[in-house]
């Protein structure tokens, strides 16, 4: 069995190895054992070979935050899933061929979903739901704006907010991607600039902008937060810039702007174990259906684990970057 391990932290395409590995073995009781069929290369996955990631396991560690999974056998005492079933797998270490893992740590989802995109679907879609559900009780027409609106998590926010009727303002750093995010329902998009709190307001025609969302962190989350409405909140996902956030004064304090931190694996945690399988079988089923897609650049084989990771971290991609761990789809 081959999986990804890194030895030391460094640049990610060169700590990152493709080795062989022992087998896995049968599933214990309450276990599962499942082939690992795809898995993206994300942000945190470069942080984590990079050594600035909030995890640091001993060393050598197999990185990877998730993947699409067959299961291919059950240990005993195992109910509600069965070999062939798909999963996601809750938890780490997926840049591998297999794994055995808790069958509570995996989320059955619908069979006949894209499998590629069902690699996507541990991160980005919940993030996406809950960066809307969790932090302003938003009502139909009200404004929200976002930062990065050409990501997953980006892409996944407009279409959700549209189909409840929300209003969206998206910022991003290239105008060729603007016909894109306006075909999947963004209302407003506006490349990024110093004078974007001035543009983000009158394209809001002077409602309030109630909703910020800030996946840059630095200067960024300052300008998300001049955007919004006196009293909104601003909830930062993310540290693309390598920053802490910044804040100016006036908005904290002046205007009671609020800046809140989100992580997904907390937005779970409020939610039982029966509502987190529901909340992913229901995003399981919108990429059955097509309502949720996240673009896809180029996918790899296991052994190509450098070229993959270089490729990920190459400007102007057009999507995700794939590894296939057992061969094509």
């Amino acid at each position: 069995m081959k999986k990804i391990e890194i030895a030391a932290y460094g640049a990610p395409e060169e700590v990152a190895r493709c080795v062989e590995a022992g087998e896995l073995g049968p599933p214990g009781p309450g276990e599962i054992v499942f082939d690992v069929l795809a898995f993206p290369i994300n942000p945190a996955d470069l942080s984590f070979c990079r050594g600035n990631y909030r995890l640091h396991p001993a060393l050598p560690a197999t990185p990877g935050a998730e993947c699409v999974g067959r299961v291919t056998a059950i240990g005993a005492g195992v109910a509600g899933i069965k070999p062939g079933d798909l999963v996601v797998n809750m938890q780490r270490e997926n840049w591998a061929q297999a794994r055995r893992i808790k069958a509570d740590d995996a989320v059955p989802i619908p069979a006949g979903v894209d499998l590629a995109q069902a690699a996507m679907l541990r991160i980005n879609p919940p993030t996406a739901l809950l960066l809307l559900e969790d932090h302003v009780a938003l009502g139909h027409g009200d404004w929200l704006i976002q930062d990065v609106a050409n990501s997953a998590v980006g892409r996944h926010l407009i279409v959700l907010a549209h189909a409840r009727g929300l209003r969206t303002i998206n910022v991003v750093r290239r105008a060729d991607v603007e016909a894109e995010l306006r075909a999947l329902g963004a209302d407003v998009v506006l490349q990024d600039g110093p004078d974007l709190a001035q543009r983000a307001r009158d394209a809001a025609s002077g409602a309030p902008i109630r909703l910020g969302i800030d996946a840059i962190s630095g200067e960024a989350t300052r300008q998300i937060m001049q955007c919004v409405a006196d009293g909104g909140v601003v909830v930062n996902y993310g540290g693309l810039s390598g920053e802490d956030p910044r804040i100016d004064r006036p908005s904290l304090g002046v205007r009671g702007v609020s800046l809140m931190g989100f992580m997904l694996g907390r937005g779970l945690a409020k939610r039982s174990p029966e509502a987190v399988r529901a909340l992913y079988a229901d995003l399981g089923t919108k990429l059955r259906d097509g309502t949720l897609r996240a673009p896809i650049d180029s996918s790899y084989p296991i052994e190509a684990i450098r070229q993959a990771l270089l490729h990920a971290q190459r400007a102007g991609r057009h999507g995700k970057i794939l590894v296939l761990p057992n061969g094509p789809l």
